[in-house]
Parts: structure tokens; C-alpha cells; sequence
């Protein structure tokens, strides 16, 4: 009795899969294009980052060829960066700012080519992240702070790409 119930729940399957190694696109989208984001900020190349961050993670699951152009393609990923501000998030015991939150705003969206359809968009996409202040910058001004601080530009576009990559393939 133990084995048939034990070969049942195994032919059900759970439907499990590692985090990161699935995907909810149709099985006939094997390339994707990602043109440059557009950047509608003052934040210097940050269309190029975010554009660079966000091919890379699609690469790094290795499931679909990545090309930078929307043609050709079976489905194209485009976003655009709407705004980025940043305000004061804690301060040190002379009131002087000591951290910060950058937030940045997007829209988001991967359209299959064969139908004309959205498979997934979001276009109020927020992000925020929280960073030491920098001595000597500017650091309400977001081309000034990201500027001096690529370090935070780096982990933001990371942190970013991450998240619409598993948005997309993992149905989230």
C-alpha cells in the first residue's frame, strides 16, 4: 500500500521548481531582445547600466538567447526610466545627513512578437535602496551622488535587474 501511495504522489509531481531555474514564458520565445532602457532623468547613463544589468541576468539563466536589438527577436523587454530622487534617511548627532533612500521609478514590459501581446509588464515599477552618505557630494542631487558613488549605482542596477528577471520567469 505504501509503494502505490508513494508512486502516486510521485507521478502527480509538486510542480517545484529551484528558485531562479524556471520560467512561465511560452516554450516557443527563445530570444529576447532588450534595447537600451530609455532614461528620462538627469542621472547620466543610467539607461545603460540598468540596460546592461538587466541582459546580463537573463543570460546568466541560461535559457534564452539575449540580443540587444528588437528585431529578429521572439520577444522584445523595454523599459524606461521615469525618475530618480533621493531624500535624507537618517541623520548623525550634528543633523547631517548620514543615509540616504534612492528611489527610482519604471516601466517595464516584455511583448511577444508573434502575436503582438504582452507577456508581462509592470508599469509602475518602484525601487528603493538605502546608502551611506558620501562626503562631499551633493547627495540630493542623483547624477552628483551616482557620480561619486558607482558602487551604489552598481548594486541598485543589480538589485533591479534581479528583480524584473524574476518577475518575468518566475510568475512573481
Amino acid at each position: 500500500m505504501l509503494f502505490v501511495m508513494c508512486a502516486a504522489f510521485e507521478a502527480a509531481g509538486c510542480g517545484y521548481a529551484l528558485a531562479g531555474r524556471g520560467s512561465f514564458l511560452p516554450s516557443y520565445i527563445t530570444t529576447i531582445g532588450i534595447p537600451a532602457f530609455v532614461n528620462r532623468t538627469p542621472v547620466f547613463n543610467l539607461e545603460t547600466q540598468l540596460t546592461q544589468k538587466v541582459q546580463s541576468e537573463f543570460i546568466s539563466r541560461g535559457k534564452y538567447k539575449i540580443l540587444s536589438e528588437a528585431s529578429g527577436v521572439d520577444a522584445v523587454l523595454t523599459g524606461e526610466v521615469t525618475s530618480v530622487s533621493i531624500v535624507p534617511a537618517s541623520f548623525d548627532p550634528q543633523q547631517i545627513a548620514s543615509r540616504y533612500i534612492i528611489t527610482m521609478s519604471a516601466s517595464v514590459a516584455l511583448r511577444e512578437l508573434r502575436g503582438n501581446k504582452v507577456l508581462w509588464e509592470n508599469p509602475g515599477m518602484v525601487f528603493r535602496q538605502e546608502y551611506e552618505a558620501q562626503s562631499g557630494v551633493n547627495a540630493l542631487d542623483p547624477a552628483a551622488f551616482f557620480g561619486q558613488d558607482l558602487n551604489a549605482l552598481e548594486r541598485m542596477s543589480s538589485d533591479f535587474a534581479q528583480t524584473i528577471v524574476s518577475a518575468i520567469l518566475e510568475a512573481f
